[in-house]
């Protein structure tokens, strides 16, 4: 384990578990913001090719938190229907993740933050409502985007929306799709052999420091200004996005 940190100072793991904890506390309350943030500091210190196996392992802890907090709320049919839909199509994009060059991960990554801010308010706005059979297709889609890239948990959340749930049952019931959903990448991810000692070790750093993140959302989700944080984290979110698809583009 402290091998893995080898390359990495002090003050880069600080950043790392301070960041990880405040998006954390976001997604419990938001039910966004682990996958949108996370990037922006990895990136620089993994490199963008591991970025997507760190937060699918780390996402096992951070879920698990937001599931233990908001048990009762799980709407255990919609899993069912989600998991239908999106895991084929996963497991064929992770897989297909893992054929990345560095440069190619970075451009997928970066895109996708920066596509995921219009296509939330996009989707909020045209107020789609979804049955069982919608609800399944529409997880077809999102579970192709979810397999190689991060951000996509947007997707989830406005299908949710769209289905019928609303508050504590989308935070919920997205928290166990989410372990789903990790699961079978990480599946592909150990076949693929992506899973390194650093892989390991930067995940179960954010995993331990974050997992409280769900409790604090908890207690503080009835009178936290969401629409605040989700606006500052949108700007870092497109901004940082940017910066990694420039980087790459002149690399």
């Amino acid at each position: 384990m402290v091998t893995a940190f080898a390359d990495v100072t002090i003050y880069q793991l600080l950043l790392v578990a301070g960041v990880a904890l405040f998006a954390s506390v976001l997604g419990g309350a938001a039910g966004y913001g682990t996958g949108a943030l996370m990037p922006l500091i990895l990136v620089p210190m993994v490199g963008a090719e591991q970025v997507v196996p760190i937060i699918a392992l780390a996402g096992l802890l951070t879920n698990s938190g937001r599931v233990l907090a908001f048990l009762r709320f799980v709407d255990w049919q919609r899993v069912w229907l989600v998991a239908i839909g999106a895991i084929p199509p996963c497991l064929v994009t992770a897989y297909g993740y893992t054929l990345l060059t560095g440069k190619g991960a970075q451009l997928v990554i970066g895109a996708m933050l920066v596509l995921t801010v219009p296509l939330r308010y996009m989707l909020r706005r045209r107020a789609v409502v979804l049955h069982n059979r919608g609800l399944v297709l529409g997880s077809v889609g999102y579970g192709a985007a979810v397999g190689g890239t991060v951000g996509a948990g947007v997707i989830l959340l406005s299908l949710l929306m769209a289905s019928g749930l609303a508050g504590s049952a989308v935070i919920a019931t997205d928290a166990v799709l989410s372990i789903a959903i990790g699961v079978s990448r990480l599946m592909v991810f150990g076949f693929a052999g992506a899973l390194t000692p650093k892989v390991i070790a930067f995940a179960l750093l954010i995993g331990v420091v974050a997992f409280p993140g769900a409790f604090l959302a908890k207690a503080f989700v009835a009178r936290l200004p969401i629409h605040v944080h989700t606006a500052i984290l949108d700007a870092v979110v497109l901004l940082g996005g940017a910066v990694m698809v420039i980087g790459a583009l002149i690399q």
